[in-house]
């Protein structure tokens, strides 16, 4: 198993189509400042609750700020058995220009 890069087009699409769960790794002042709609805050202390509750047949997309952190958590979610997991190309600041966002 390995994760794929997948660009904000495609994870829009894949969004709309499949429903993954969206995890957002950056720190809490920017996911509360706006984040992709339905994505929850992955961080230490919330990451056992989410690996708990979360299929690990679901695709995950994985954001960050600019789609280089996103790859090293991409990856530490494979290990954690999840089958088909997405680190989002331009991270955040990719989505944002032509893809909503909430707050």
């Amino acid at each position: 198993m390995s994760w794929q890069r997948i660009a904000p087009d495609a994870a829009a699409e894949l969004i709309a189509t499949r429903q993954p769960a969206v995890v957002d790794i950056r720190d809490p002042q920017s996911y509360g400042a706006g984040h992709i709609p339905g994505a929850v805050h992955l961080d230490g202390q919330s990451a056992p609750e989410f690996l708990a509750a979360t299929a690990k047949s679901r695709p995950v997309i994985v954001c960050c700020y600019h789609g280089f952190s996103s790859q090293g958590a991409a990856g530490w979610l494979v290990a954690q058995g999840f089958a088909e997991v997405y680190s989002l190309d331009g991270g955040f600041e990719g989505w944002r220009w032509n893809n909503p966002v909430e707050s």
